[in-house]
């Protein structure tokens, strides 16, 4: 058993497996999830608030090498408190696109996380980077 970072062994092996530019969707509870695709969907989900958004967010970034990110205007626009935290400077540059174009990108990528936030657009792209 893992000692310490991120237990969960689906999260663990994704970010193992991530190459450069592969991107990851961290979603709420009401995203819609890509269905007939190759994207892979790992359902956190517990009840409302469990896992929180913030602290899924959290976790993969200090497992995760973090290039850049993609927000819609629509989590920008809600201004919550998450966007202004600590860790947005490990999140690289920023790319902002419209709610329905996240939905859109989401089938491109290589997974979506789905957090039980029930805070509307609390939905997140992440690109992995390299370390080197």
């Amino acid at each position: 058993m893992k000692k310490t970072g991120l237990l969960n062994s689906a999260l663990s092996r994704l970010v193992a497996t991530l190459g450069h530019g592969d991107m990851v969707l961290i979603a709420d509870a009401g995203m819609p999830a890509p269905h007939g695709s190759r994207v892979e969907i790992i359902d956190l989900a517990l009840t409302p608030g469990v896992p929180d958004f913030a602290t899924t967010v959290r976790v993969l970034l200090s497992e995760m090498q973090v290039e850049s990110h993609v927000v819609a205007n629509e989590t920008l626009a809600r201004n919550d408190g998450w966007l202004g935290s600590e860790w947005v400077d490990r999140m690289g540059s920023r790319q902002v696109v419209t709610h329905e174009a996240l939905k859109q990108m989401s089938h491109h990528a290589r997974a979506v996380v789905r957090t039980g936030e029930c805070t509307p657009y609390a939905n997140l792209i992440l690109v992995a980077g390299v370390t080197f």
